[in-house]
Formats: C-alpha cells, structure tokens, sequence
C-alpha cells in the first residue's frame, strides 16, 4: 500500500513538472512574438552594455536588447520545431505503417528509402534540401522535416508487424476489411503513444538543427532574430571580451531543448502501463 502511495506521489510530481515545462514553453513562444518588433530596435547610446538591471542579458554592438531577441529567437525555434515536427511524425506514420502493411514491395522501397537517408550524414543532407528549397523560413521547414522521420518511420513499422500477428486484426481480415482501414481503425489507438512520444521527441532535434545550420549560413535569414543568427554573430565578439552575446542564448538553447526532452521522457513514463505503479 505505500509503494502505491508513493508511485502515485512521483506520478503526480512528474505530471506537475512537465505542466510547469510546458507552461514555461508556451509562455516563451507568446512572449517571443509580442517582442517581435521591440528585438529588432537598435540604440547606439547603449550598445556593448554589460548584463544588468536594465538589460538582463546586455547588448550587442547595435544597442539591440538580447534578452528580447534570444526570447524572440527561441519564439522563431519552438514554432519551426513545432511545424517540422508535426509533419515528419505524420510522414513517419504514415511510411511506417504503409512499410508493414502494403506488402514486400511496399516495405523493401521504403526500408530502402531509409536506409539512404540514414546513410547520408544527416546535417549535410539538411543542408543541401535547405539550401534547394532556396533556405529561409520554408527551406529550413522542409528540410527538417524530411530528414528527421526516419527513425520514428522504424518504430512504427515494428510496431504495426506485431500487431498484425494479434487475434483482432486476423478477424478483421477475414471480415475483409481493406489494409489502410485495418490499420487506421484498429491499428492507430494501439499506435498512439508510440507516435506522440516520437512527435516530442522530435522537437529538440528540430529545434537544434534548425539553429544548426542558421549558425552556418544555410537556414534562415540574417535579418531574422534566430538563436543560430545571434550566435553567428556573435562569434565575431567574442575575442573583444563580449561573453554575454553568446553565453546567455546559448543556454537558453540548451534549457529548451533539454525542457522538450524531458516532457518527451516523462511523457513515455506516463504511458507506459509497466511504469504505472512505479
């Protein structure tokens, strides 16, 4: 009885910790595009100021505040890693279960499909779609999101192989239900967990690669607020003594990625039924 007890009391701080991350996420994401203007306004009477009261995280060499645009930058990163995430997991839903269901043929072309895209170093790919789809906004989205499905794609196809074998599903056959109906209609609830967990998951890789290859030049624009942006820059200052402009967002990076990570693990301790009364 107190084992009980005290599983349900870790339950319930978990549940309350990935509460408070999401909050805090949400509120970043809101406060980032409400101060999508004031990131970009300059004032050379106090530029170059060291961290403080006024200015939480300084300014650069243009007066801009860089509390405002790494909140603005970290807005732009959860958006971008909100929409790529979304559809690489619905492609990886969808190719995974079409791997397990359509046939040998149907399963050798997409493992095949796989197989390459995890074979080419993956920045490297990312950069060369990014940079096809003529980069900025729409060419980091696409490139993102079609490099970063593959992996949840192998779940689901190993999952949708064992469920093929269950009792309910062989009924269904012989009932002579098509395969995709099968597969949305019995199939998808069982597959749930498995792909919301993924589609968390995806989020810091997203996040991180989009800041990634905007460091590098081949993401989005200059003019754009990005963390990758702010961090380019600041390289260049680094030497003259100006810590602050890449210090401050680069661990508000790190804490957004490692807050999506967590929501993504406590979010697989929540589901899994072995860890119920953990």
């Amino acid at each position: 009885m107190k084992k009980r007890k005290d599983g349900s009391n870790r339950r319930t701080a978990l549940l309350t910790l990935m509460a408070a991350a999401v909050l805090f996420l949400a509120f970043i994401t809101l406060l980032g595009q409400y101060w999508r203007e004031a990131a970009l306004a300059t004032d050379f009477s106090e530029k170059n100021v060291l961290p403080g009261l006024r200015h939480a995280f300084g300014t650069d060499w243009m007066g801009r505040d860089m509390f405002k645009r790494t909140v603005t930058g970290l807005s732009l990163s959860i958006r971008i890693g909100l929409l790529t995430a979304a559809v690489s997991a619905v492609l990886a839903f969808l190719l995974g279960t079409g791997a397990a269901v359509m046939g040998k043929r149907a399963d050798g072309l997409i493992c095949g499909l796989i197989d390459v895209i995890m074979g080419i170093p993956h920045i490297l790919l990312l950069i060369l779609i990014s940079y096809a789809c003529g980069r900025g906004f729409w060419g980091v989205v696409i490139g993102v999101s079609l490099t970063h499905w593959t992996s949840l794609a192998r779940l689901i196809r190993g999952e949708v192989l064992q469920l093929k074998e269950s009792n309910y599903v062989k009924i269904a056959e012989r009932l002579g239900h098509g395969k995709w109906h099968i597969a949305f209609r019995h199939m998808a609830p069982h597959l749930l967990p498995q792909f919301v967990v993924g589609l968390i998951l995806l989020f810091p890789h997203a996040i991180l690669h989009e800041a990634s290859i905007t460091f590098l030049g081949f993401g989005l624009s200059p003019e754009q607020p990005a963390i990758g942006v702010i961090l380019s820059e600041s390289m260049k200052y680094l030497a003259m003594g100006r810590w602050w402009l890449a210090l401050f967002p680069g661990l508000f990076l790190l804490l957004t990625v490692m807050m999506f990570h967590f929501i993504g693990q406590g979010l697989l301790r929540v589901l899994d039924p072995g860890s119920a009364h953990e």
